[in-house]
């Protein structure tokens, strides 16, 4: 049995017939694939820039004094660093650093031995020079009654009179040598010449002195002194408030009741190590430990004419300075470069920039862009 086959010309037209379909619906492909390349290529909307919240302060508010605060440290009036006059091995020190001595008092002692042998040579060259000026005083008593005789001539009695003159001498300058060693061997003990308390100790039993060499601070009893430090920009404050009574108080360390105090001394030059003035503030006497931890407070007058703002409302890049200013109309906010004076405690002194009933943003402006739209922050009421 033989099996019928299709007619080449009937498959033929099948295959003709699918290719067109084919190329049919070719072109409403490439655009389908078209269209999802350009969506997906194509730009993502903007997004909305958030509003943010800030605190604000309105310039003009804080023109009232301000107070600035100063660390500082209660020291005597006056201390010494005692030294002995001589030098030596130290063979005592009784004393001891937090120590109250009063005047006359044995802080140390070096070893006085060699001191004793000059004291002892001092006297026997004194002695030596008396009998020599004593036994020259009785010769010449003697070659004037042979002069007064006409036994020997003017010229050798001046001579006489000359060695006579010479043993004086030589006798004042044993007695001066004499003395100086009897206070080089009292300056073997070294004492408190006023009442007061030992702040330091720099030498201790066994070293070896010189003459000059501190051994001991003394801090003198009677008044006290409030000292701290200033940078320099801040120096004419306190030189313009020096010997005044008022504007300048103390508050010690655990209390609360400010003590009033006058700026008496300020320094005229910077220390090498901090570039900062010393400022010596007085407060009266018993008010005050010594050593005890202080702080000063200081009352500044407003500057005539000048704004404030917050430390915090401030931004600077490079040189200059700038706030971020709040358009109440717009709720946008916008930068504005500013002049800053100089610090007055908390806040900054103005020279120009903002102009009075200016509102400027004092928290939250790190994350701010021109523009911005922003709302006031306020403070959640407590329940």
């Amino acid at each position: 049995m033989s099996m019928s086959r299709p007619h080449p010309s009937s498959t033929n037209r099948r295959r003709a017939t699918r290719t067109a379909r084919l190329l049919a619906t070719l072109p409403l492909s490439l655009s389908l694939v078209a269209s999802l390349v350009l969506v997906a290529c194509g730009k993502k909307p903007d997004a909305t820039e958030p509003v943010r919240a800030v605190r604000t302060v309105t310039v003009g508010q804080l023109s009232g004094a301000t107070t600035r605060d100063y660390a500082a440290e209660v020291h005597a009036r006056i201390e010494s660093r005692l030294a002995f006059r001589v030098g030596g091995k130290i063979t005592r020190r009784p004393v001891n650093l937090g120590d109250r001595v009063t005047t006359g008092q044995s802080l140390a002692q070096v070893d006085p031995s060699d001191l004793r042998y000059g004291q002892d040579a001092a006297k026997a060259a004194l002695a030596a020079a008396q009998v020599n000026y004593d036994q020259t005083a009785i010769d010449y008593k003697r070659y004037q009654d042979l002069r007064a005789q006409g036994f020997i001539s003017a010229a050798d009695l001046e001579r006489r009179n000359s060695g006579l003159e010479a043993a004086k001498a030589q006798l004042d300058q044993a007695r001066a040598q004499a003395g100086m060693q009897t206070n080089q061997a009292a300056y073997a003990a070294l004492t408190a010449d006023a009442p007061g308390v030992i702040t330091a100790v720099y030498a201790d039993v066994g070293a070896v002195v010189g003459s000059g060499t501190p051994v001991v601070s003394l801090a003198h009893d009677g008044p006290r002194d409030v000292v701290f430090a200033v940078p320099e920009d801040q120096l004419p404050i306190f030189r313009s408030l020096q010997g005044q009574a008022s504007g300048v108080s103390v508050t010690l360390w655990g209390g609360t009741t400010p003590i009033a105090a006058t700026i008496r001394e300020v320094a005229a030059a910077a220390d090498p190590a901090s570039r900062t003035f010393q400022v010596k503030a007085d407060v009266p006497d018993g008010a005050a430990e010594l050593g005890q931890t202080a702080t000063v407070h200081v009352q500044l007058a407003p500057a005539d004419g000048k704004l404030r703002l917050p430390l915090q409302a401030v931004a600077g890049q490079g040189n200059q300075s700038y706030v971020w200013v709040l358009d109440k109309a717009t709720m946008t906010v916008h930068e504005q470069p500013v002049v800053v004076l100089r610090p007055e405690g908390d806040n900054l002194v103005l020279d120009g920039g903002l102009k009075p009933g200016d509102t400027v943003v004092t928290a939250g402006a790190h994350v701010l862009t021109p523009g911005q739209q922003v709302t006031v922050y306020v403070e959640p009421t407590k329940r």
